[in-house]
């Protein structure tokens, strides 16, 4: 029986790749499938996984399909998956030996949904740049019912969590948009009954150089899509009376997490359409600035504990003070 299938799209990173596949192919947990599917790479990533699809027959299965970006390579590898539950891991990025071991057990042993890890960005040199605690404070085991802050206050990487393949059954990554994991994860959330967590940091985020991450454009608006998407499927669910937890979602994701994107929008008039469309879903969300200022992550004031650049950055941003800005930053 394969208890975890992981799914690792690849897309011209002959670079990071054998080292991403290293962690994989050496992990504690062996009843694993790793799914690489090569979207379309122009570049040597194919000869890596041959030589470790030769290496591992048993573990590494190997996908040649065309380019159709990071939702769509995700949802090939969903549609071939025969583990018991899923997990993705980018493939610039790498896991410690023992993550899908302690995550697939802990999800046995609390009968959960959804396990996450803590993750770390690291550089090109390895060296720790930031450590991402995802949930402080809380048990090890959740009954989501009875813990739905969790809902407002989790990061929606995909890439730190596994998740019960039958939350998939109708539900597949948004192709064609930025921002996917905002968009379905949240949506899975809604469908778990009980969650688990480690406290352990298994997963190592690069952040590269020449990450398309670092050109911010008008795609950021793909975040307010994305609350919206997730704020339809949130009245449809059982956790749909938890109105406050909603809100904010709407507002670390859609007002937080956007204007973090926003601040490196170096466009003026990108700038300009982008900020308009921010005041509308404040707006349309009957989101008051006092609720914005006062709102609360893991128990504490969010603006309180940001670093001071970010702290007058948001500020600024509220006060109308938008011609400094740009200098801000």
């Amino acid at each position: 029986m394969i208890k975890v299938s992981v799914i690792v799209p690849v897309y011209n990173v002959e670079r990071y790749l054998r080292k991403c596949l290293n962690s994989l192919v050496n992990q504690t947990l062996q009843e694993i499938e790793i799914l690489v599917i090569n979207d379309g790479s122009k570049d040597g990533s194919q000869q890596i996984i041959d030589e470790f699809k030769e290496k591992f027959p048993s573990k590494i299965k190997s996908f040649i399909k065309e380019n159709g970006g990071l939702s769509d390579a995700r949802n090939f590898g969903l549609d071939r998956a025969q583990g018991e539950f899923i997990g993705f891991v980018d493939s610039d990025d790498e896991v410690s030996a023992k993550m899908f071991d302690e995550m697939y057990h802990l999800a046995k042993k609390h009968s959960a949904e959804m396990v996450i890890c803590n993750l770390q960005k690291v550089d090109e040199a390895g060296t720790v740049k930031q450590k991402l605690t995802q949930i402080p404070n809380m048990p090890e085991m959740m009954v989501l019912e009875n813990h739905f802050s969790v809902f407002a206050d989790l990061s929606y990487f995909a890439c730190n969590k596994i998740f019960r393949k039958e939350l998939f059954a109708d539900k597949r990554f948004k192709k064609n948009i930025h921002f996917e994991d905002i968009q379905l994860i949240p949506q899975l959330l809604l469908h778990c009954k009980v969650i688990a967590q480690t406290q352990n940091y298994h997963y190592q985020y690069l952040e590269r150089e020449d990450s398309i991450t670092k050109t911010h454009t008008e795609k950021g608006l793909d975040i307010l899509r994305a609350v919206d998407d997730v704020a339809a499927a949130f009245a449809n669910s059982r956790y749909s009376q938890h109105e406050k937890e909603l809100k904010n979602f709407k507002i670390l994701e859609g007002i937080y997490t956007y204007l973090a994107y926003l601040a490196f929008v170096k466009d003026g008039e990108t700038y300009r359409k982008m900020s308009q469309e921010l005041k509308i879903f404040i707006r349309k969300n009957n989101i008051s600035t006092f609720e914005i200022f006062s709102y609360q992550r893991f128990g504490r004031n969010y603006l309180l504990y940001l670093p001071l650049k970010k702290k007058i950055y948001y500020l600024l941003y509220f006060m109308g003070q938008e011609k400094l800005l740009q200098k801000l930053v």
